[in-house]
């Protein structure tokens, strides 16, 4: 790639088809950009011009717009890479004098001028630059349809790469979709099943413990009638005791009260007559 002016610096390239106001067929203007200055070749398909910017030149326009070399380049270049529509673009001498020839609009007059405006800061400003009749009509307007050429074989070398890598990631995607729908199946496969095993230990201990209470239930009902007969055993020994107790004070007192009165009679009897012994 060609460099001017600048050692190690690489130019931009970009190509416009341009309609200006007030034509019905369209410009290709292609430019190569630098740091400093830039070229442009025109062209109609019939006839073809040139325009030159300087270091010098642009370094004066940018100053006469309070701007840096570089923002004045980088902004013609914005608006090289694609027609704006907020733009009005130009291609025509200061006169702007056109000829009608079979209902179609040509340029008569020789040197143009390229121009665009815009608004910086609520001032409209205007690009001019002249451009000169090419030197060698049918060389320029070649090197502009090679760069055209040459821009959309790579265009659909890049479409087609693009396509293909578009194609793999679609196959890769569906290979992904169909793996993640059968992990998916997997998953709730191995989650049935798990859940089938858990249900059946569950039910098994459930089972288990249930067994386990009615044993339980069955024990607590054996043991309550043998505590009762123990209590009944018990509370009818203490009453036996109790009863022989006082068994045993009422035949105390009986016999107590039996010898008070043998003794009582045998006294009666001694004293009236000693013969009854």
């Amino acid at each position: 790639m060609e460099v001017e002016g600048e050692v190690g610096k690489v130019p931009r390239h970009s190509c416009l088809k341009l309609h200006p106001q007030g034509q019905t067929d369209p410009i290709f203007v292609k430019a190569t950009w630098h740091d400093s200055h830039f070229d442009l070749l025109i062209t109609d398909g019939l006839r073809s011009w040139v325009c030159r910017g300087t270091e010098e030149e642009v370094r004066e326009r940018a100053a006469q717009w309070d701007q840096p070399v570089s923002d004045y380049i980088h902004l013609s270049e914005r608006y090289f890479g694609f027609q704006h529509p907020d733009s009005l673009y130009r291609f025509c001498d200061g006169t702007c004098v056109f000829i009608q020839r079979l209902h179609i609009f040509s340029l008569f007059s020789l040197t143009l001028q390229l121009s665009w405006t815009f608004e910086e800061g609520g001032i409209k400003l205007e690009w001019r630059w002249k451009c000169r009749p090419s030197p060698d009509c049918k060389k320029t307007t070649a090197e502009v349809l090679d760069f055209l050429m040459d821009a959309n074989i790579k265009l659909s070398e890049e479409v087609v790469s693009k396509t293909k890598s578009f194609e793999r990631l679609k196959e890769e995607a569906e290979k992904c979709l169909a793996q993640s729908e059968r992990f998916r199946r997997e998953k709730v496969e191995f989650e049935d099943a798990i859940y089938a095993k858990f249900l059946g230990v569950l039910n098994t201990k459930k089972a288990k413990l249930r067994e386990l209470q009615d044993k339980l239930a069955k024990e607590e009902v054996a043991e309550k009638p043998e505590e009762e007969d123990d209590k009944s055993t018990e509370e009818t020994e203490e009453l036996d005791e109790e009863i022989s107790d006082e068994e045993m004070t009422e035949y105390n007192v009986g016999s107590s009260k039996e010898v008070s009165r043998v003794e009582g009679g045998c006294k009666k009897r001694t004293r009236g007559s000693c013969e009854d012994f």
